[in-house]
């Protein structure tokens, strides 16, 4: 009678652990509420998915083993019902089989474990190269092969909608603090090795679909590669808390076939050339207030504000300030080299000497500044900014 009754406890308990891990896992992922890992699109992150499942499906039948063992226990050899404590201190085949078991187990996780790990850090064979580089709060890429180098920010939707009293609906915002102004652009089935590093601070490039992140610290870098298998767009954050606007630094990256890919490079080239021409051409002061104000929106309201209001102490106003409506050389020098001691950074890396002609020519020129000044990309260049 006894062992019918512990039977079928065992049975009962066994069934609410399944019970419990069926609404925990499984029934999520049938309804589209996916709580488990991603898959990915990479052969990455498909084998740190296979992996997790491995090692969680031991876990699952220890625990089934364990829990089922424990509340048999608990439930029909409790001291109401007339059972006493066994009073032997130890058992040496016990000691031996829960020590050489464990050990067993952790051999067999270790091998795929450390396969894994040996794939990821191998980044030998890329057939391209690019740099991330981290910035407070920014990405730039740079495709080394192809030289070609630009900026990633927060998108202007999103970031209009999360400044202060900005009275839009974050809801209403198609991907919201997940879309960027300039998405990363990578070809398909193509080995693909990514140096990432920062300026600043440390930050943390990562895209779930890809299957691993990377820290980007200042001084140093980190290699990772992957191997895109599917085109399509894919989502990431930096995964550091990395300053005030950290949950503004989203990643996207737009993987797209060979052919595609290649139209999309001479584009850029393009774009590169003509910026080129820009540099040495005089912009009238509607086009460079045109332009400034893009490039404020997207790189300064960040810490400035879209009214220039500022958030002092840390990030002054630039209505009525000294800077902003003293000399043009000062307001220059500060946003080309930036201002040591603060969070003022250099711009010289991360604009073109035309994006920075604008934007200065907007700062005097709006909040109320109007000091009629207008800021030519030739003027940049001869004050030792970039020439794109």
């Amino acid at each position: 009678m006894n062992r019918q009754n512990t039977f079928i406890v065992a049975i009962a308990v066994l069934a609410a652990i399944s019970a419990a891990f069926w609404l925990l896992l499984v029934a999520p992922a049938l309804t589209g509420n996916e709580i488990n890992m991603p898959v990915g699109v990479t052969p990455q992150s498909v084998t740190h998915y296979e992996l997790h499942m491995i090692i969680l499906w031991i876990c699952v039948v220890i625990g089934v083993l364990v829990f089922t063992a424990m509340f048999t226990s608990i439930i029909l050899h409790r001291k109401s019902k007339g059972h006493e404590a066994a009073t032997f201190s130890h058992s040496t085949r016990a000691e031996i089989a829960w020590t050489i078991i464990p050990v067993l187990i952790l051999i067999g996780m270790a091998i795929p474990a450390t396969t894994a790990l040996v794939q990821m850090e191998d980044s030998t064979g890329a057939d391209m190269t690019v740099k991330i580089t981290g910035y407070q709060w920014k990405w730039k890429y740079e495709y080394l092969e192809d030289d070609i180098q630009f900026i990633s920010t927060l998108d202007a939707n999103s970031n209009a909608a999360r400044q202060l009293h900005s009275g839009m609906d974050p809801r209403e915002v198609e991907n919201y603090l997940l879309d960027v102004d300039n998405p990363v652009v990578l070809p398909v089935g193509k080995k693909i090795k990514f140096l990432i590093t920062a300026d600043d601070v440390i930050h943390a490039w990562w895209v779930p679909d890809l299957g691993w992140k990377r820290d980007a610290i200042p001084g140093f870098i980190n290699e990772a590669w992957t191997y895109i298998e599917e085109p399509g767009v894919y989502r990431g954050q930096c995964a550091e808390l990395c300053g005030k606007d950290h949950g503004f630094m989203p990643i996207v990256v737009n993987a797209l076939p060979e052919d595609e890919y290649r139209a999309w490079v001479a584009q850029q080239r393009g774009e590169a050339v003509a910026e080129a021409q820009a540099v040495h051409q005089d912009w009238t002061d509607e086009a460079l207030m045109s332009s400034g104000s893009e490039v404020f929106a997207s790189q300064c309201a960040t810490c400035h504000q879209q009214d220039g209001s500022g958030l002092p102490p840390a990030f002054p106003a630039l209505a009525g300030s000294p800077v902003a409506t003293g000399p043009v050389a000062d307001t220059l020098d500060i946003v080309i080299h930036g201002r040591q001691g603060t969070a003022m950074q250099a711009f010289s890396e991360l604009l073109t000497a035309t994006e920075i002609a604008s934007v200065v020519t907007y700062v005097r020129n709006a909040f109320g500044n109007d000091s009629g000044d207008s800021v030519q990309p030739s003027d940049v260049t001869l004050h030792g900014g970039e020439d794109s």
